[in-house]
């Protein structure tokens, strides 16, 4: 079921809730499509969709979060292009970074 497994935004503290925190920035913009840059400040279960959604952008594909149609393959179009993270033993700054994917929405955005 799609309502399964679901996280909700609030502008408020509720009771169980978990503060979930992220800032983005609009790289580029075709059409009614947006590239983003998004720094966690929080890592919460499905966070960067709920917040998205809760703000009127959801991410191509998305049904789940309010996106109006899934892509064919039932991906989303969510990348994470560069990661970087503190080990959690070493302390040691990890910095991990992936292709974009050659795909015609992304490679729109002009990489």
């Amino acid at each position: 079921s799609q309502k399964k497994n679901r996280s909700y935004a609030h502008d408020e503290e509720k009771p169980n809730s978990k503060k979930a925190t992220l800032q983005y920035k609009v790289i580029a913009s075709i059409d009614n499509y947006h590239l983003l840059e998004i720094n966690l400040l929080t890592g919460r279960h499905h966070q960067i969709r709920t917040q998205l959604a809760a703000i009127n952008c959801p991410i191509k594909g998305d049904e789940r979060y309010g996106f109006k149609r899934g892509n064919r393959d039932r991906s989303i179009h969510l990348h994470a292009w560069k990661l970087a993270f503190r080990h959690p033993v070493t302390d040691e700054l990890v910095k991990l970074e992936a292709p974009i994917p050659d795909e015609v929405v992304w490679q729109a955005f002009d990489f």
